[in-house]
């Protein structure tokens, strides 16, 4: 190799060099002009989900003030207080049958919720998928409708429906089908019934979203196989619309089981739930560090709800893979 080679060689590996690093410094003052740009999101972000966390945190280790508040000094009351309770006589311990009580509630009236609401929301989703496609739209107008109005007015219309005096015993009354008012109001079937109706569109669209993609050459398939109804449906429509079904229960349990107002109205303050006893501890009870002890409880239960959604979506990703 001549010298006049050797030196070409060299100059155009400098230049491949200056190239790559005039692009890998573009590529680090990009990095830094999107980090730059963001940063006011991250911030918002931070102060408004993750601050509010933070101190939920910090005051579930601190020790109860005498008014509400909180005092600066470590104590794993609220903690111990979420499960167990402390005898003001003798010292003994013992379960929280309250609490333990209201957890369970929460837990139960927000799974049969998501029953409900999927027993109602599946046959909805189905018919409105199935219908002609000009006339979708408007049967999902007539299932938003709801949104529209404000979740209070929401519960006290279910109010009306279920109470003594209401729609239902009105009408069973006047047919003489029953002599008295059937007591529905201020128990955990009024408590379901009005979070099935606030929460149900959170069902129905999801599914809907996942049955409008669905391939219905399969389902008449599955009948010229002479398949019965129940088994396309277990077999066909079901699997191939899991995603919806578990992503509207997800969207249907979570809000269900940190609900407020439904369970305060419906329930009539003595069927609380725990979103009404975490309002209760930073009201009435003055206990601030319980309160936060129980809201991480709740922020603990939904992340395992997410948990489940997750593993479950990964494997449906893996079974159409």
């Amino acid at each position: 190799m001549s010298a006049r080679e050797e030196v070409t060689e060299t100059a155009d590996a400098a230049s491949e060099q200056r190239t790559a690093d005039t692009a890998e410094s573009a590529g680090r003052a990009e990095v830094r002009r999107h980090l730059l740009l963001s940063t006011p999101a991250l911030i918002v972000l931070f102060s408004a989900a993750s601050g509010p966390l933070l101190i939920m945190l910090v005051y579930s280790f601190l020790s109860a003030g005498p008014y509400g508040g909180v005092e600066w000094k470590i104590s794993l009351d609220g903690w111990f207080n979420v499960l167990l309770q402390r005898d003001i006589f003798d010292e003994s311990l013992s379960i929280a049958d309250a609490h333990i009580s209201i957890l369970w509630r929460s837990v139960k009236l927000s799974l049969l919720t998501t029953l409900t609401a999927f027993v109602l929301g599946f046959p909805t989703a189905y018919f409105i998928a199935t219908r002609p496609q000009k006339s979708r739209n408007l049967w999902l107008f007539f299932i938003t409708i709801p949104f529209w109005t404000n979740l209070l007015i929401r519960t006290f219309a279910i109010m009306e429906v279920i109470r003594n005096k209401g729609v239902i015993n009105t009408i069973l009354t006047s047919l003489g089908l029953i002599e008295e008012p059937i007591q529905m109001l201020y128990t955990d079937f009024a408590v379901m019934v009005g979070m099935t109706y606030v929460y149900l569109p959170l069902m129905v669209l999801p599914i809907y979203a996942s049955m409008e993609k669905l391939d219905f050459r399969l389902v008449e398939a599955g009948y010229d196989l002479y398949a019965t109804r129940f088994k396309v449906l277990r077999r066909i429509i079901v699997p191939l619309v899991k995603p919806g079904i578990v992503a509207g229960s997800i969207l249907v349990f979570i809000p269900a089981l940190g609900a407020y107002v439904t369970p305060r109205i419906l329930g009539g303050g003595k069927n609380m739930m725990l979103g009404n006893l975490i309002g209760l501890q930073f009201g009435q009870g003055r206990n601030w560090p319980l309160g936060s002890a129980l809201a991480l409880t709740l922020l603990a239960l939904v992340m395992v709800a997410l948990l489940v959604y997750v593993r479950s979506a990964t494997k449906s990703g893996d079974g159409h893979g």
